[in-house]
């Protein structure tokens, strides 16, 4: 059977300018991950990734913890959504307001929750909908690669894994009760296995990273 491994990229810059760059234990996190996949002969044949900087440097970090140069591919269907904006349509004032990790938590779950109500969609660029059926784009056009490339892994975010987790679980109109939950524990370079067999693809294991938990350090969920 072929398998789809789906990778949230290393941590971000969280709390900087510049969100979207890996911070030094993000390029960590993602070389670990290749040394382990290495490690237990998982060599993919081929490497897609979306279109944000944090999934380019976690997509170089892998490589070079992997020691092999495979084709990578770019899907912008596999982008996070814009979350920032999402949560400064729900509190203009939010970075002041999250002076710490929790606290900006609890923000995010009150503005994706208005998000995913549909009651607003016209504020938003991209509502929730359209960010469901982009990403359900980008999980079929990956399904389709898998008859040609049996060990696929696509590196992403933690909207997207998600919400891809709930699509195969609970159905493409899943409310967002359940990708909510799953959004909030995902971490760093955890790994969602999809298997593609006779009945299409199936979740068999969500957020695996036991390649991290050697070292408490490189645990983390921003």
């Amino acid at each position: 059977m072929a398998r789809l491994l789906l990778v949230r990229h290393g941590q971000a810059s969280f709390g900087a300018d510049d969100y979207d760059a890996l911070s030094e234990l993000g390029g960590e996190q993602a070389r670990v991950l290749g040394k382990n996949l290495a490690d237990r002969g998982i060599r993919p044949s081929l490497v897609l990734r979306g279109s944000l900087r944090r999934h380019e440097q976690t997509v170089a970090g892998l490589l070079e913890g992997l020691g092999d140069d495979v084709p990578v591919r770019v899907d912008d269907g596999w982008d996070e959504f814009d979350f920032q904006r999402v949560v400064e349509l729900h509190e203009p004032d939010y970075r002041a307001r999250a002076g710490s990790a929790r606290a900006f938590q609890e923000l995010f779950e009150a503005a994706t929750g208005r998000w995913c109500s549909g009651k607003y969609d016209g504020e938003y660029a991209e509502s929730f909908t359209a960010f469901r059926e982009r990403v359900g784009g980008a999980l079929e056009r990956a399904a389709r690669l898998l008859g040609e490339h049996r060990e696929v892994v696509a590196v992403s975010s933690g909207g997207p894994i998600a919400l891809t987790a709930t699509r195969l679980v609970a159905g493409p109109h899943a409310d967002a009760v359940m990708w909510t939950a799953l959004n909030r524990v995902v971490v760093n370079t955890g790994v969602t296995k999809l298997i593609s067999g006779r009945s299409g693809l199936w979740m068999s294991t969500y957020n695996e990273h036991t390649h991290l938990e050697a070292d408490p350090r490189l645990l983390t969920y921003r």
